[in-house]
């Protein structure tokens, strides 16, 4: 027999398949990494259901750190980008939650942390009062509610949008 035999190289079913590619970060958007949670959750048997553990918390850690979290949040919110200095006080604060081991899913700790710490607020109004918003002046009070409404509404939205992948939180317990 010449060359390689590549049946010996390419993993033997569908879950090693799986693994795989979120070993090698090939798969690195929300949805398809929600829809390989789902089938690493439906596993009946326990070896396999562990198999996955390892691979799926780094997928989501790679996820949120290679900014296509932040992307994909800011895909949804055209019109009002969220803020970067939101997403990164999220991933902080779940970084320093000891609590935060009750999941393999970065990217959903950090966006309940969005909402059950009350960021968007806090963010969308200092986010409506630099002055690049207002092509370098200050805006008046009015100007900068409005458009921190704006920037709140589309934020919750996104964020909302996105929780909406879990039917179920994604904890170990």
């Amino acid at each position: 027999m010449t060359g390689i035999d590549r049946r010996q190289h390419q993993p033997a079913n569908v879950g090693e398949q799986l693994i795989e590619s979120l070993r090698t970060h090939r798969v690195n958007t929300l949805t398809e990494l929600c829809r390989i949670e789902r089938v690493a959750a439906s596993c009946e048997n326990e070896e396999d259901a562990q198999a996955f553990q390892a691979p799926m918390t780094s997928a989501w850690d790679y996820y949120v750190n290679s900014n296509q979290f932040l992307t994909e949040l800011r895909g949804l919110t055209r019109n009002y980008p969220i803020s970067g200095d939101l997403v990164d006080q999220a991933h902080h604060l779940v970084r320093n939650d000891p609590n935060s081991n009750r999941s393999w899913n970065l990217a959903w700790l950090c966006l309940v942390k969005i909402r059950d710490e009350g960021l968007i607020p806090a963010y969308a109004q200092a986010d409506a009062w630099r002055r690049e918003m207002w092509g370098g002046r200050d805006p008046t009070q009015e100007e900068a509610d409005q458009l921190a409404q704006c920037f709140e509404y589309e934020w919750t939205q996104a964020v909302e949008n996105m929780l909406r992948h879990w039917p179920a939180a994604p904890t170990w317990y």
